[in-house]
């Protein structure tokens, strides 16, 4: 059953630690789950979280530092001891283990990894940190079973037992030969259903997808999408078995991601949260802020060239009517450029660019010709002189067609160079499209209308 926490949980464990009754509240908290433990201490205050903390053990503490949320866990580690955290470390599987000793100063760094029981668990922790934390060597983990091509079944049978007892969760047993060269896997039905005295080599599957250990953890979650893994191992450059990535970390990868982007579509610089300092807020919104106040005052300057709009009391209306073409740039150039981000990060944007091209400006002429009629509709119902109308109808199309060009094409265009293009979908779109769209508007009526 999942838990929430009510207005009477933490009432009730604040109530306990000041009454010092230790046992009382560690049968409390023995019943949850460490997700559950690590969103309780989240909310209290840092004072009794610390005092949970050091009041349970570190099987399950070890757990919840995983989930914590990484302020919490930072100050949680500044006041745990080298040898505290050791113990820690020595509960976690080695890339729970290492994530957590990248987030201590390097002084600290060097003398919990020597206080660490398990030197084999060590080595594998120090070797993870040679990574990059958004590579696929920084998302693995050690922990697997792995055999040799030469080895009987029955010698894998007793091997894999002997493995796995240090291990929580076997997903997949990995063949390699006497080199640690990944040459596939072996699945449980052939190994029940084969002879003990068969050698592996004759019965595993050598049909593997791997990934190298220096590739990037965004093309990692798109390889485990696409062929939908739940672990997927990871070679040097060899070709030798290093390690595995499991969907847990994964997911992980995903969620900051969407995060990320969802931050610069919003016209946000940086990873920012609610609960952060006005200072850190100020820094992450500010420059956006900036960018759409200069594409503000280009606008100013564009609508000056036109003053002469206002010294015709006919066309004074067309003022009017340029936050109307202003809504419209923005609009549809943010929905083409969310499209076009959402394909290259699916990895669907393929095929020609000029195919691309003729299927935008078709959508958007049909898009933009229902809307122009919609517009001289509107005209002939306010009484508009038609050339009017067909003046804003017409830059409507115009200014239509061209935001979702700028929209698909500039996140492509960043793409390619290697820039987020999830940054196109954010002011800096509308922005652009806003200055493009009040000039197109002005340009066309004046061409039109005369003035």
């Amino acid at each position: 059953m999942q838990f929430e926490t009510n207005k009477n949980t933490i009432p009730k464990i604040k109530q306990l630690i000041s009454a010092k009754k230790d046992l009382h509240l560690s049968e409390m908290l023995a019943e949850l789950h460490h997700v559950d433990l690590a969103e309780i201490l989240d909310e209290i205050d840092f004072e009794s979280a610390i005092y949970i903390f050091k009041l349970l053990d570190s099987e399950k503490t070890s757990d919840i530092l995983t989930e914590l949320d990484d302020d919490t866990r930072e100050r949680i580690l500044k006041v745990l001891s080298a040898k505290e955290i050791a113990e820690e470390i020595d509960e976690l599987e080695t890339d729970d283990a290492a994530d957590i000793i990248a987030e201590l100063p390097e002084e600290k760094k060097e003398i919990v990894i020597s206080q660490l029981d398990d030197v084999e668990h060590a080595k594998d922790i120090v070797d993870l940190l040679r990574y990059d934390e958004h590579s696929a060597g920084g998302l693995m983990g050690k922990e697997l079973v792995k055999v040799y091509e030469d080895w009987s079944i029955f010698t894998c049978v007793r091997e894999m037992r002997r493995q796995a007892e240090n291990i929580d969760k076997v997903h997949t047993v990995y063949v390699v030969d006497d080199h640690e060269i990944l040459k596939g896997i072996l699945s449980l039905k052939s190994m029940l259903t084969t002879s003990t005295k068969a050698p592996i080599k004759e019965i595993y599957n050598d049909s593997v997808i791997s990934v190298k250990v220096d590739e990037d953890d965004e093309e990692v979650a798109k390889v485990m999408q696409k062929y939908d893994l739940i672990v997927l191992p990871v070679v040097d450059e060899m070709g030798r078995l290093v390690g595995k990535i499991t969907i847990d970390d994964i997911v992980d990868v995903i969620k900051d991601e969407a995060e990320k982007d969802y931050q610069l579509a919003a016209g946000l610089t940086e990873d920012v949260e609610a609960d952060d300092t006005i200072f850190q807020l100020i820094r992450g919104r500010l420059p956006w802020l900036i960018l759409g106040l200069f594409g503000g005052l280009g606008s100013v300057f564009i609508m000056q060239d036109f003053e002469g709009i206002m010294q015709n009391d006919a066309l004074k209306k067309l003022f009017f009517f340029t936050p109307l073409i202003a809504a419209m740039a923005g609009n549809v150039g943010v929905q083409s450029s969310a499209i076009v981000v959402q394909g290259l990060a699916n990895d669907i944007i393929k095929g020609s660019l000029w195919n691309r091209l003729l299927k935008e400006i078709s959508l958007s002429l049909i898009n933009g010709i229902i809307l122009a009629l919609l517009i001289l509709v509107f005209g002939q119902i306010m009484q508009y002189d038609i050339y009017f109308s067909l003046a804003v109808a017409i830059s409507l199309i115009s200014v239509i067609i061209i935001a979702s060009l700028i929209g698909t094409f500039v996140p492509i265009i960043l793409d390619k160079r290697g820039i987020d293009p999830a940054l196109a979908t954010g002011p800096f779109i509308t922005t652009s499209n806003d200055i493009f769209g009040i000039f197109i508007f002005f340009y066309i009526a004046k061409l039109m209308l005369g003035f």
